[in-house]
């Protein structure tokens, strides 16, 4: 049957978004599931940002990227590295272009949400011992307890040395946990507001529960948990003031539905953007702009510290790339363009009252293209430009790339922030472009494999443009 002309005319002039598991082909969907198995063994290995890095920087080197060195005037198809401080790290490929037309950036943070250890964490409470934690990012605290944690870090020594800690993780390591109420006695507890119902000062790690055997001692089973972290780790209860320890939940990544279609795991937020973008760079072969791709720290507490992209270390890297062609880093920033790649909060339809439906992402719908976050009236946003966002729109558009539109839930109830507003404040375009994610924040998110892969097509269609 033909159309009507007010069926044509709607087609012409109505936008609807459409669902990736209808637009894509057989073949490109098992693509799309082919390259999740790559990014689940980088989420399984990089539950902290620290070694998110160490995985980064292993993919890089395998790939022909040497470590980047200052004063060094690097040529068309090089491709170099800099980490910062462990924690952060740029991979840039030199491109066909003068760096006086600017560079493409995508810039994706690797940390999440988190319970940290405090500085002076052991103690033991009716001979059980504890470490106290203090949470880390934006965590709806009641989710945290019975949850299985593994604990991962550094600890530097009195004398200077350093040793790494990855315990939870193998089928032979103990694992660790705050406990929980019984519904039998918290009646009283059931009655208190969600965000009250659990104290952030009792987010307390079990560790152990057996005493020294000495009869004089006191504190016998703290006691005996330094004895084995001693005869392990040669450190003693002085070194965690000088330690970085993080206890993240010891599951890995599963498939989620009778479809596989949906990855479960931690820390999707913003680990599944920093994938697509490292895989995105390293397959960027011969750019015609340099690339530059930024995995950085802190997000999840504003983006501070000089881990963090409110640092100027992005600045200073653009500055000694620039200087051996007699460039200031502004005369390359004014002319770049940024992706910040960061997740968007996918429509959940057990909440809906919290989503505005028009303006929402959706799983299996490509790609969110975010023209601003903040909160309230906007607030501590960076609101991309009608050029920049047709811009990219159009690059999206031409390259096929299946990708929608989104906000962070209902105005003056939702809302978040990205590292967006700090590349904005060095004279560069941007826009958030990244995932949709189901449960976000929670020590077990949700995403979609369709939109995985479309987030990996478009930051390599952004690194191509000609």
């Amino acid at each position: 049957m033909e159309k009507t002309a007010g069926e044509l005319l709607k087609e012409k002039l109505f936008y609807t978004k459409k669902h990736g598991g209808e637009l894509l082909t057989e073949a490109e969907i098992n693509e799309a599931f082919e390259f999740c198995k790559g990014y689940r063994e980088f989420l399984d290995y990089s539950k902290t940002e620290r070694r998110a890095v160490l995985f980064a920087e292993r993919v890089l080197k395998e790939n022909g990227f040497v470590k980047f060195e200052g004063g060094v005037k690097y040529n068309k198809g090089d491709k170099v590295y800099k980490i910062n401080r462990g924690k952060a790290i740029i991979a840039a490929v030199m491109g066909e272009k003068s760096l006086s037309e600017g560079v493409k950036i995508s810039a994706a943070h690797i940390d999440s949400p988190r319970l940290d250890l405090k500085q002076v964490p052991v103690y033991e409470d009716n001979e059980i011992a504890y470490f106290k934690t203090h949470y880390y990012g934006g965590i709806r605290k009641y989710q945290w307890p019975t949850v299985p944690l593994a604990l991962y870090g550094t600890v530097v020594r009195a004398d200077g040395s350093t040793v790494d800690v990855v315990i939870g993780e193998s089928e032979d390591d103990p694992v660790f946990c705050v406990s929980d109420l019984l519904p039998h006695l918290a009646q009283t507890y059931a009655k208190k507001p969600m965000a009250e119902a659990v104290d952030a000062e009792s987010l307390n790690l079990i560790v152990g529960s057996l005493p020294f055997r000495d009869d004089k001692a006191s504190e016998k089973v703290k006691l005996n948990l330094l004895s084995i972290l001693f005869e392990k780790y040669n450190i003693t209860e002085a070194d965690f003031l000088s330690a970085e320890l993080e206890a993240v939940p010891a599951f890995s990544s599963r498939d989620i539905g009778f479809d596989r279609s949906l990855i479960g795991a931690y820390g999707h937020d913003d680990r599944v953007c920093a994938y697509p973008a490292l895989m995105a760079a390293v397959n960027c072969i011969a750019p015609e702009y340099t690339t530059v791709t930024v995995l950085t720290d802190k997000e999840e507490i504003g983006s501070e510290g000089n881990t963090g992209l409110n640092s100027s270390y992005l600045k200073y890297f653009i500055g000694d790339l620039a200087a051996p062609f007699n460039l200031a880093a502004r005369q390359v920033l004014s002319k770049s363009e940024c992706l910040s790649a960061d997740v968007n909060a996918a429509f959940d339809p057990n909440f809906p009252e919290v989503f505005e439906k028009r303006n929402a992402s959706f799983l299996n719908y490509g790609v969110v293209v975010t023209k601003y976050t903040g909160a309230r009236g906007k607030s501590d946003t960076s609101d991309a430009s009608a050029e920049y966002t047709g811009k990219i729109r159009n690059l999206f558009d031409s390259k096929n790339i299946i990708w929608q539109t989104g906000e962070l839930g209902r105005v003056d109830i939702g809302g978040g922030g990205t590292v967006a507003k700090y590349i904005a404040g060095l004279d560069v375009d941007v826009i958030d472009v990244g995932v949709p994610v189901l449960s976000m924040h929670s020590p077990y998110e949700i995403v979609s494999k369709i939109d995985v892969y479309m987030a990996y097509k478009a930051f390599s269609a952004f690194f191509e443009q000609k």
